[in-house]
């Protein structure tokens, strides 16, 4: 008898281009595979609907791995992240599944997928002295102590300003240098394709969609002082936590969340585009051809 086939397969997008929905369909096609999440924010508890989670339906058709496990007061990082994925992995292979690990967090699927970076870890008393310089000073900055890296660093993205500035003052190396020291994929993968016009009626419907289900609702009943730095961060929360404080008005919050994840979206589709190890489909049949 032929062992099944158990490779990784990691299916990836950006937000609103509907990777859960096609991660799941895919998942059923093969007949043998689970679904492992490489989101950032999907890790924590109470928060399913502002984290765009995997609907409740989708999990009773194929098992997910790393979702809703965590208080959303624990700090969540991308070799962690990368560690429990990688025992997940092991895991599910060894009773002959094939893990299908997807999601948007760029860093979190490169970790899993390439292996954690060398770069050096975060340090507490540098990331604390750079949190405290002006936007503009960290660009310049970066763009001083390597100015390949900082070309090739999406500088509206100040986390990853700061983290890149971080890299390069801790292993006195420029960013070219560690980023060419990734191991090769552990699988294969796609990234789902839509047209920028296709994928921003998407996310407006998206949005639309989770306040009607009580996005504004769940948010209202976190602790915003027990929210953890990584948790803060999810996509969408700072808008409902403005409406919720007076800063916006009902009528604005659809909006602005829609702005602000259209802008991620960009971002991502920046870091897919540079990934030329993924295979752009259109369609989970494309998928599904990709990986029988």
């Amino acid at each position: 008898m032929t062992p099944p086939n158990t490779e990784p397969i990691f299916l990836l997008g950006p937000t609103g281009s509907g990777k859960s929905a096609a991660a799941v369909e895919l998942a059923e096609r093969l007949g043998n595979a689970e679904i492992i999440s490489a989101d950032a924010y999907q890790v924590y508890r109470g928060m399913p609907i502002i984290t765009a989670a995997p609907s409740e339906e989708e999990m009773e058709r194929i098992p997910h791995h790393l979702i809703g496990f965590l208080d959303p007061a624990e700090d969540n990082d991308a070799a962690t992240h990368a560690r429990r994925a990688g025992e997940c992995i092991r895991r599910l292979r060894e009773s002959g599944k094939r893990p299908i690990i997807t999601g948007g967090s760029g860093l979190y699927v490169k970790f899993i997928s390439h292996g954690i970076s060398p770069a050096p870890p975060s340090d507490p008393a540098l990331r604390a002295e750079l949190s405290r310089l002006a936007p503009e000073e960290l660009v310049r900055r970066l763009q001083e102590a390597d100015p390949e890296g900082a070309a090739a660093t999406d500088l509206c993205n100040l986390r990853y300003v700061e983290r890149n500035l971080e890299i390069v003052l801790l292993g006195g190396k420029p960013l070219s240098y560690w980023r060419n020291n990734w191991q090769q994929p552990i699988g294969r993968g796609c990234v789902i394709n839509r047209s920028v016009e296709e994928l921003d009626a998407r996310i407006a419907a998206r949005t639309e969609q989770m306040l009607q289900e009580g996005a504004i609702e769940e948010v209202e009943a976190l602790n915003p002082d027990s929210l953890s730095h990584t948790a803060a961060k999810t996509l969408g929360l700072a808008q409902v936590q403005d409406y919720l404080a007076g800063r916006l008005k009902r009528v604005e919050l659809a909006a602005a969340i829609t702005l602000a994840t259209r802008q991620y979206a960009k971002r991502q589709r920046t870091w897919l585009r540079r990934e030329k190890w993924l295979v752009p489909v259109t369609d989970v049949t494309e998928l599904y051809r990709a990986f029988e």
